[in-house]
């Protein structure tokens, strides 16, 4: 049997990294073998130039705002060239019109492991005070809204400072009239319509990530306590921890959605000895620190994988080991501006694992052999 091609999406490491290259580093732990490439959006995408985990190959897709047939077009383009059998969406706003329309990834001969429509509409940031209504978890008040009069009604409610929310992704703490509006506007244009106001709850933060398996059960998870975050709010280095109460409320919540495929559910739990673990929200895809559990024999995008295929694991999942922590580093990318303009120009970049005569060019810069087809 021939080795899968997987496609992987969120190809950008920058300050506020994408989980695709995490993804990509995690599934050659496990399976080296695999060709990947990477579907990007933006030619600048760091991950797309990274000795140690860039994709095989790489291709462009549209913006979202050109349209969801632009999207499949291009799509079954690309599959022209390379026919990859499993996609990973890694970004927020890719996941709505494949949960929504699984029969065309299906039409296409495409694997994916995606919720269903009705576990991703119910773990909707807007809806989270029903879901967690019925699996007995506290979450902050939320509210929707469309307006500015609205945005501050909402925050005079909750204390004045909140978080202002995207749709899809995305928060900025807001304490003042003018930072809510500044925020509210920001989110408006990046993500539409409605903007979420959020209560803000004071607390160590906890994240959760792991693999649903569609009938209510964890095949695996990692749970971590945020040491470092960044000024927008996201981790920058995390501990592994384990706690069987929140143990216990993951798996309710994800027993109620019964969800299928990769999670991240985010946590704040306020001081004191008695305090609940308050649900932030639900992330229907990895983070970007997916890769840190699989140095730690828990390797959650290979299951995904499996899971896709249904294969056999090739490696148990195993819990990670408490104390361990991770610590986010930036380094320089080295690229070649022929990668560069082969990708910006033609919208496509394969790499080659072998010298074919004149057919092939090896950069300067020693890293891999690139081809461009046209």
């Amino acid at each position: 049997m021939n080795s899968p091609v997987i496609a992987v999406t969120g190809l950008h490491r920058g300050e506020n990294p994408q989980p695709g290259s995490a993804v990509i580093r995690s599934l050659r732990r496990v399976y080296p073998e695999l060709r990947i490439i990477g579907l990007c959006y933006d030619t600048l995408e760091s991950g797309l130039y990274s000795e140690e985990d860039a994709p095989d190959a790489a291709f462009t897709l549209p913006y979202p705002s050109a349209g969801l047939e632009a999207f499949w077009d291009r799509l079954d383009a690309i599959r022209e060239i390379e026919r990859f059998d499993v996609l990973i969406p890694c970004l927020d706003a890719e996941m709505a019109p494949l949960v929504e329309s699984p029969e065309k990834l299906r039409e296409r001969g495409i694997s994916a492991c995606l919720p269903s429509w009705k576990a991703f509409e119910a773990r909707d940031k807007s809806k989270l005070p029903d879901l967690c209504e019925r699996t007995h978890c506290r979450t902050p008040q939320t509210m929707a809204v469309n307006d500015v009069s609205s945005l501050h009604q909402a925050a005079a409610g909750f204390g004045g400072s909140v978080f202002v929310k995207g749709r899809y992704y995305e928060a900025q703490l807001a304490s003042t009239p003018a930072a809510r509006e500044s925020a509210y506007w920001h989110m408006l244009e990046t993500w539409g319509a409605p903007v979420l106001v959020q209560e803000r709850i004071e607390g160590e933060e906890y994240n959760v990530i792991g693999i649903g398996d569609g009938r209510g059960h964890i095949l695996g998870s990692c749970a971590i306590r945020k040491m470092l975050r960044t000024s927008n709010g996201k981790g920058f280095g995390g501990m592994v921890v384990r706690d069987p109460q929140l143990d216990a409320v993951a798996q309710s919540l994800i027993a109620e959605l019964r969800w299928n495929g990769p999670f991240e559910l985010e946590f704040v739990k306020p001081d004191g000895p008695k305090a609940e673990y308050c649900l932030i929200e639900i992330n229907p895809r990895f983070p970007a620190w997916c890769d840190f559990p699989s140095t730690l024999n828990c390797n959650l995008p290979a299951a995904a994988v499996e899971l896709a295929l249904g294969w056999q694991p090739r490696e148990p999942l195993r819990h990670a080991t408490p104390g361990k922590f991770f610590i986010r580093h930036a380094i320089d990318m080295t690229g070649d501006i022929r990668d560069l303009a082969a990708l910006t120009t033609t919208g496509q970049l394969i790499r080659q694992t072998e010298v074919l005569s004149a057919q092939c060019s090896v950069s300067p810069h020693g890293t891999a052999i690139l081809k461009t087809i046209n």
